[in-house]
């Protein structure tokens, strides 16, 4: 008689409670969904690896625009009440829910008031700036003087004006023009901190400027009699030093005193050299690097690209 014999049950592994399952899902939907959130939320790491941004992402037509996303309000500031310098306005973003602006103190020419160069205040403080357009002690104050003022202003705007509190003292810089742009100059020559420096067809008896470490967009025009692009902008633009970060845009069809009227072109650069300096916003890179091409309203444009600080 054939025997049989018994073989063992197959073994199966024993199964996962449901809850385990659950648990295992729900961990796994969760990663999912970070994963969705990071790809999708760029700009909460952008911020995170920043903090100095202000304003939403910029584009051709926002940098372009007269007004930026801040609504702003201004403070005038009288010549008695400070040292140094002439007194001026001070245009600054309202709100203060993004903390503190970078700031920017600016000169006007020769002969010449605030009320020159008051058209970038408003613009450039709408954008996430503080901005100081100041009077100097005299209309007939030469360059060097410009600068010391410039600082002196400054000065007062982190130390002892109303706004100090809106103002990171870290983040500063100066614009002026004619000879308050050859003061810009002089101001970030003695002052290396500064973050950035734009002279708008400036002028100075001193043509060379090795010493600078600002970065420095340098503003000519075409049409320039008083302060020619030949003996004034591109001398100033050429002798910076070969490693700062630097841009010279020359104006189309302009004139030296094109800077004391609203001027897109102006507008535009400067604010997105701020934003890069200042700032440290590299969202505002693409405007400045590649370098941008001659245009109606560009006749040359030269720089250092890409930006490295």
């Amino acid at each position: 008689m054939q025997q049989h014999r018994l073989l063992p049950a197959r073994q199966h592994p024993p199964r996962p409670s449901r809850s385990r399952t659950l648990t295992g899902l729900l961990a796994s939907a969760a990663a999912t969904a970070g994963l969705l959130l990071t790809a999708l939320a760029p700009g909460a790491q952008a911020v995170a690896a920043n903090p100095y941004e202000r304003g939403p992402a910029p584009t051709n037509a926002s940098i372009e625009a007269s007004r930026g996303s801040y609504a702003t309000s201004q403070t005038s500031v009288s010549s008695l009440a400070v040292s140094g310098f002439g007194g001026g306005t001070i245009y600054y973003p309202t709100s203060t829910a993004d903390g503190t602006f970078g700031a920017v103190v600016i000169s006007p020419g020769f002969t010449a008031y605030q009320s020159s160069i008051a058209w970038l205040g408003p613009r450039l403080a709408s954008q996430g700036f503080v901005v100081f357009t100041i009077d100097t002690n005299t209309t007939l104050d030469q360059p060097d003087s410009r600068g010391r003022q410039l600082l002196s202003a400054l000065d007062y705007l982190t130390q002892r004006s109303s706004v100090r509190t809106r103002v990171d003292a870290s983040r500063l810089g100066v614009m002026g023009h004619s000879m308050g742009g050859g003061g810009s100059l002089e101001a970030a020559k003695s002052r290396t901190s500064l973050k950035a420096a734009i002279p708008l067809t400036g002028w100075n008896t001193d043509k060379t400027w090795p010493e600078l470490r600002t970065p420095t967009l340098v503003v000519g025009a075409d049409g320039d009699t008083v302060a020619p692009v030949g003996t004034h902008s591109k001398p100033f633009y050429e002798s910076l030093p070969g490693s700062l970060d630097k841009a010279y845009l020359e104006l189309r069809g302009a004139s030296h005193f094109t800077p004391n009227s609203s001027n897109t072109t102006i507008a535009k650069y400067s604010l997105s050299w701020l934003k890069r300096f200042i700032d440290n916003d590299t969202r505002y890179e693409q405007f400045l690097c590649p370098i941008p091409r001659p245009s109606l309203t560009i006749a040359e444009y030269r720089g250092t690209c890409p930006h490295s600080s």
